[in-house]
């Protein structure tokens, strides 16, 4: 793959189909489709060269719709010349996440496997005996799991599940949420962070500091933020993720990554290598057979 950035982190959706319901909360700007049309010219511009689209609707609908995009993004003679999937998979039905494990047609363009466990009812459910059986399965496939919105409510929970779970890959989206802005819970916060980059297997993506806590308004934490990262994981531990199209202003891909970019680009060459594209390289890939 040529020298470019991958962003790790990118959603498409087309409500034509139903679903996303957690959206009727979401700002009314961000309620309508996500396509990757609109999205390509700012990539362009941004030096795209990979995307990693990630589930946002806990149904096999959205995962199927993401590898017919991702499929159709590849077929284009655009600059972005790979497209993987966070797909979503039935992790509280092991026998169910076993079969499509093994489809090929259900497998297509996956690296990695996200539920939206912050709109689950049961704060529990990554401890529940069947979802830790397909949890299982992941790390013998080699995917990682994407946890989102972790701080406060799942960041302790998924270092218990990587400690528990053997060879398990967890990302840490948005590198947990940090609080922005706020002291207190800023330290707090930061111990949880400490404890899951204390994991060997944990890796955390920086993506949708711009929509955490105060965001960009808080350039101090933010720097605080990243430069943590940088501490506790090392750039070989980090990937870059825009979050489009949530972003201060929705849809606006600089709105939602320039403050980020602006401080990556302080960092050594080969650092910002790592962090845009190369941990991605090592961390999101399609399984093989």
């Amino acid at each position: 793959m040529p020298e470019g950035i991958t962003d790790a982190h990118l959603h498409l959706w087309d409500l034509g189909g139903g679903g996303y319901r957690w959206l009727a909360g979401a700002a009314e700007a961000l309620r309508r489709d996500a396509r990757w049309e609109e999205v390509a010219p700012q990539h362009a511009a941004l030096g795209v060269r990979r995307v990693v689209l990630v589930q946002a609707d806990d149904t096999l609908a959205d995962t199927a719709a993401m590898q017919r995009a991702a499929a159709r993004i590849e077929a284009d003679p655009g600059p972005v010349q790979r497209a993987d999937v966070v797909a979503w998979l039935p992790l509280a039905d092991p026998a169910r996440t076993a079969e499509l494990l093994e489809d090929a047609t259900a497998m297509q363009h996956v690296v990695g496997v996200r539920h939206l466990i912050h709109d689950e009812p049961d704060p529990g459910f990554l401890d529940r005996p069947e979802v830790r059986e397909s949890l299982a399965l992941l790390a013998a496939r080699g995917l990682p799991l994407d946890v989102p919105d972790a701080f406060p409510r799942h960041l302790d929970q998924a270092v218990r599940v990587g400690s528990e779970v053997d060879g398990l890959v967890l990302v840490l989206d948005h590198l947990g949420k940090p609080p922005l802005g706020d002291a207190a819970a800023m330290g707090e916060w930061e111990r949880s962070l400490r404890a899951l980059a204390g994991l060997g297997t944990s890796i955390a993506k920086l993506s949708g500091l711009a929509t955490s806590g105060a965001g960009y308004a808080a350039p101090t934490d933010l720097r605080r933020a990243v430069e943590l990262a940088g501490e506790l994981f090392g750039p070989r531990r980090l990937m870059f993720g825009s979050d489009w199209p949530i972003a201060p202003t929705a849809f606006d891909l600089t709105s939602g990554t320039s403050g980020l970019i602006a401080l990556l680009e302080e960092l050594p060459a080969p650092d910002r290598g790592q962090i845009h594209r190369g941990t991605a390289e090592r961390v999101y890939r399609r399984p093989a057979g």
